[in-house]
């Protein structure tokens, strides 16, 4: 556990280091003492909000993944897999049509749109689920089922993205466009506000039911007998998950696959005790997406554009996911 902490935090210190070098040359000796400074302006008012903005959503994305893969006791199992973030993408699209936010992607992240995004992200996931565990009478759904589930909520969310982009001026739906690539921006102080909260509440839910989530590993049945509220278990990761991806997903777009990532990394490093695994999560999948949009600022700097964080993710989660899927048919 301590050789997990240390490789974590150094992981961390160096995604945020990395994060805050790319770009044009900056003093951060200036950048404090000169308040009216060109550097301050780099450091503090441009990349500093992007990087915390990236911290949280890196933390909440991979802390909701390590606890639904305790809680269903499936590798597969993740935020974007789950259909949660589709369903939170439906919500935030629908409350941003309907013209209960601003019409413009920088305020997505404020109350009405947050709101609407954990309410859907909400609904997602326990459609997901009652469908996999439908399909085995009550019993633990397989890898097989909450995929499939999932790639059938997902689909009909994306659809109903579509049909909604239909519905408003071509200068909003372009934006939605952008954003539902999945992106970092700089964040606004309110945006931030809200995403931290909303991580910061959620995180602290799942992390106070990582005990019970390490008793769950045994079976529904063993774990009732041992004292845990099964029922009562997974309506507080569904909930805490959903607030937390909803609130991410309405600021950052969809940016999938780091939920599967992160957490698979830490069982290698410090075994699948969720006690141990939902923290280092926390923090590593901080560092992984801050260090993910540094290389997505770097890699087509020269050409002065950038592609959105979604997409490396996707190209490093999405092998990884069909590598486990493989493992799974296999046993």
């Amino acid at each position: 556990m301590r050789r997990g902490i240390v490789l974590a935090l150094l992981a961390l210190l160096g995604a945020i280091a990395l994060a805050m070098s790319i770009g044009q040359p900056a003093s951060i000796s200036r950048a404090f003492s000169e308040p009216q400074s060109l550097d301050r302006a780099i450091l503090v008012s441009a990349r500093l909000p992007r990087v915390a903005l990236g911290l949280l959503a890196g933390a909440g994305l991979s802390v909701t993944g390590a606890a639904f893969q305790a809680l269903l006791r499936n590798p597969l199992a993740e935020p974007y897999v789950l259909g949660v973030a589709g369903g939170a993408a439906l919500g935030a699209t629908l409350a941003l049509a309907a013209g209960a936010a601003a019409l413009t992607i920088p305020l997505v992240g404020t109350g009405a749109t947050a709101g609407a995004a954990t309410l859907f992200g909400l609904l997602a996931t326990l459609l997901v689920y009652a469908i996999a565990r439908g399909t085995r009478r009550g019993r633990n759904p397989s890898a097989t089922d909450i995929l499939l589930a999932g790639v059938v909520v997902n689909a009909i969310a994306t659809g109903a993205i579509t049909f909604a982009k239909t519905l408003v001026r071509a200068g909003t739906a372009q934006q939605l466009l952008y954003w539902l690539a999945g992106f970092l921006d700089v964040a606004t102080p309110a945006t931030l506000a809200v995403v931290g909260v909303s991580v910061a509440v959620g995180s602290v839910v799942l992390l106070a039911a990582a005990p019970a989530l390490g008793l769950i590993s045994l079976g529904d049945e063993h774990a009732a007998h041992l004292g845990v509220d099964v029922g009562r278990l997974e309506r507080r990761v569904f909930l805490a998950s959903s607030l937390v991806v909803g609130a991410i997903v309405a600021t950052c777009g969809i940016i999938g696959f780091l939920g599967l990532l992160v957490p698979h990394v830490v069982r290698r490093l410090v075994g699948p005790d969720p006690r141990r695994t939902l923290p280092l999560s926390l923090v590593l999948g901080a560092a992984t997406l801050v260090a993910c949009d540094a290389l997505a600022r770097a890699s087509f700097r020269a050409l002065g554009s950038e592609p959105p964080v979604g997409a490396i993710t996707a190209l490093l989660g999405g092998p990884l996911f069909l590598v486990l899927l493989t493992r799974q048919r296999a046993h």
